[in-house]
């Protein structure tokens, strides 16, 4: 039996349906990750207007909800952020990064408060820095983080293992392995890995540092999560803040 809930969200993705409804992908507070019938958006005088379906938009809604349904129904909705000040390529392109991230990786249905506020939140490092954090601050809640056991016996990331090894991981593309950490990333990870847990500030590092270590943590993931692969948007975050 559906019962209203009110819950805040932050929208992964939309999939028309029809002429005027979409199909809406919401990580919600109170709900974990829901599929949502949302009716009359891409007509005239629809109550929820397409700019609410952005990735990464935090909404408020309120939709029918059955616990034995796959597709839920949305009464109303609105934006509890506007973003129309920060709308920027760069940004955009951050929140697709972001959007894709979380639509490609979330998959319980189950409540997850801490890091649905972590997500809707904001991140309050400059833009350079937020997809290595995102990426590394993601990894803790999905339990995959990777151990920083980084030392002078042991300064190669190895991968596979998740942890930090004594002899460099083949190069990338090597047989049976997708990636490979050499001595610049893995110590760059190590520091950005310090600065997650707040025991040191954000390292430097250019912006082809950052961009490699992205594409690192991004074949990182697909090692570790069932069905994680086809990721596309980090290739436009990459000229966008080159």
């Amino acid at each position: 039996m559906s019962t209203l809930v009110n819950t805040p969200g932050v929208v992964l993705h939309c999939t028309h349906y029809s002429e005027s409804s979409v199909i809406a992908r919401i990580f919600t507070r109170e709900l974990g990750v829901r599929s949502f019938m949302v009716k009359g958006v891409r007509g005239r005088n629809g109550r929820v207007k397409q700019n609410m379906l952005q990735p990464l938009s935090v909404v408020e809604l309120t939709a029918y909800n059955n616990p034995r349904a796959d597709l839920h129904y949305v009464k109303e909705m609105c934006l509890l952020h506007d973003d129309a000040a920060e709308d920027s390529m760069v940004y955009n392109a951050l929140r697709f990064f972001k959007a894709e991230l979380l639509y490609k990786t979330l998959r319980e249905e189950v409540p997850q408060p801490e890091l649905f506020d972590y997500v809707a939140d904001g991140l309050p490092y400059p833009a350079a820095h937020q997809p290595v954090m995102f990426m590394l601050q993601l990894s803790r809640h999905l339990g995959i983080e990777p151990l920083d056991n980084y030392s002078r016996l042991a300064p190669y990331f190895e991968p596979d293992e998740g942890r930090f090894g004594a002899d460099p991981a083949p190069p990338a593309g090597a047989p049976g392995h997708g990636t490979g950490f050499d001595g610049e990333s893995s110590l760059l990870l190590h520091h950005y890995l310090q600065a997650a847990h707040n025991t040191m500030p954000l390292p430097a590092a250019t912006q082809r540092q950052r961009n490699t270590l992205v594409d690192l943590l991004i074949a990182y993931y697909s090692i570790h999560l069932n069905g994680f692969r086809h990721f596309t948007s980090h290739d436009i975050l990459h000229t966008v803040l080159n």
